[in-house]
């Protein structure tokens, strides 16, 4: 679903993300778990960093799993936002390694 060389230069999200309303995004402390809970046995999955001052107003910090903070984007993610990329893949019990710059 994710291709960096769209013309347009956003990502528009995947289809939960559609039907949600916005992008779901997690911070580099609540990663491992979103991709265990929700990824396991999944590879070429993308994760990004994201700087989250390039998109304005449409970023929105709401509770979700166990009453957490997650933000979510309302809109398009522009592809400039975007500060590093890399591909994982998670194991089937939910393990995974993430870059070094997931902190």
């Amino acid at each position: 679903m994710f291709d960096a060389s769209d013309p347009a230069g956003v990502f528009a999200g995947m289809p939960i993300d559609h039907q949600d309303g916005y992008i779901h995004f997690s911070t580099a402390t609540q990663l491992g778990e979103t991709l265990r809970l929700h990824f396991a046995g999944q590879g070429d999955l993308v994760v990004f960093s994201v700087r989250t001052g390039d998109l304005g107003g449409g970023l929105r910090w709401e509770p979700s799993r166990g009453g957490q903070l997650f933000p979510h984007l309302y809109g398009e993610l522009p592809m400039r936002a975007v500060a590093q990329s890399a591909t994982v893949a998670v194991a089937a019990d939910g393990g995974v390694t993430l870059p070094e710059w997931v902190r």
